[in-house]
């Protein structure tokens, strides 16, 4: 199996993997069911009935006080209770209800287009791609306003914040047409999420973090201190975490094109040492400063690192 290079035509729809709950599926089933649009919706509708989602509708805000009814109020909201106990007419006030702001940013730097089994799991860009998708479609059915950008070395051009259905369309089209190349700088992508989020918040990063650590620790620490609610969701290939294979092999960094000629054998301690020290900075560095860091294994359905978001937003 050959899974599709980044904008080619997708997959045709194969019938015993579409008539499975799409949300259940590893990433390289969910690669064989077509489109990033028909894909994400898929995996959202799972997710959705996985979560027991309540299909009862009522008033979403919350209830502040009662005040004197006057002329030209809207009937259903007096209270008609206290109307027969005082025989004085009172109509019900709510606190009004605000709606999330959130930024989805998505690294499209070249060595998210890596896999370590091409032949079987996806690249780390397809994972993140259809995770932002997913993530933001299932905000804007919360109600809540979804902006999104694209980054490498530098920022490609922003979809604003915005809320309803036409937003769905506009965040899977943007989505649709980025394509991974380039080196990779978080700061400044960072900083102007700050910027265009004129209140507290949410930013999802989602990104392998095979980056320079201290400008962009610094550049989420001083969103979470500005009152944003900040997630990471640090995209692992399981190849990239253990060093597979014997003898020698040729590394190349996709980004600068360097190359080195290493032993596995001689080198895989070390470097599996080297991941782990890194994974720990991650952490020491940012849940210190309220950023939520997930780790999300791109071998593992989609639905799992949703759930751990959707979690996270429940906490904002």
């Amino acid at each position: 199996m050959t899974l599709p290079p980044s904008g080619s035509p997708p997959f045709p729809t194969t019938e015993p993997a579409a008539r499975r709950r799409a949300d259940l599926l590893a990433p390289e089933m969910l690669a064989l069911l077509g489109g990033l649009e028909f894909t994400a919706r898929k995996v959202v509708e799972g997710t959705l009935l996985g979560l027991h989602a309540s299909r009862r509708r009522g008033i979403s805000a919350e209830f502040a006080e009662l005040r004197a009814y006057r002329p030209g109020d809207d009937l259903r909201l007096v209270d008609w209770r206290m109307v027969g106990r005082s025989d004085r007419w009172f109509v019900k006030q709510f606190h009004e209800d605000t709606h999330l702001s959130s930024v989805i940013l998505l690294d499209a730097s070249a060595s998210m287009d890596w896999s370590s089994r091409p032949s079987e799991l996806p690249t780390k860009f397809w994972y993140g791609r259809l995770l932002a998708a997913a993530f933001g479609l299932l905000l804007l059915r919360q109600g809540d306003r979804v902006g999104l950008a694209g980054f490498d070395d530098r920022v490609h051009a922003w979809l604003p914040a915005r809320g309803g259905l036409a937003q769905e369309t506009r965040l899977l089209r943007k989505l649709g047409t980025m394509e991974p190349g380039g080196g990779t700088e978080a700061r400044e992508p960072l900083r102007e999420a700050a910027l265009r989020l004129r209140r507290p918040g949410l930013v999802i990063l989602v990104s392998d973090l095979l980056l320079d650590p201290e400008p962009a620790e610094q550049a989420l620490r001083y969103l979470s201190h500005r009152g944003h609610q900040v997630v990471v969701a640090h995209l692992m290939d399981p190849g990239e975490r253990h060093l597979a294979g014997e003898g020698r092999t040729l590394l190349r960094d996709p980004e600068s094109g360097t190359r080195i000629r290493i032993s596995v054998a001689d080198a895989r301690s070390a470097y599996e040492a080297s991941v782990e020290a890194s994974l720990r900075r991650w952490k020491s560095v940012l849940l210190p400063s309220g950023v939520e860091h997930h780790l999300v294994d791109t071998s593992a359905p989609p639905s799992l690192a949703l759930r751990t978001l959707l979690r996270a937003r429940g906490r904002g």
